[in-house]
């Protein structure tokens, strides 16, 4: 699943330890997201959106469009 969690973990100025704290997982993990090896589970990715104050939909992208 594509995502724009690199981006806007950049923009914000923070490093993938510092998200990684966030989210209460480890760099690994961000790391591995943002690299498309692992989709985040439901509750982390609504964790991952409230950190980045944004919706799910607007990070996370399952290529399957809408219509």
């Amino acid at each position: 699943m594509k995502n724009r969690m690199r981006e806007l973990r950049t923009a914000r100025g923070m490093s993938q330890s510092d998200l990684a704290d966030a989210l209460s997982v480890s760099r690994q993990t961000v790391n591995a997201i943002e690299n498309d090896r692992y989709d985040p589970s439901l509750p982390l990715a609504f964790t991952i959106a409230r950190v980045f104050g944004l919706r799910i939909e607007e990070i996370f992208d399952d290529g399957q469009g809408v219509g």
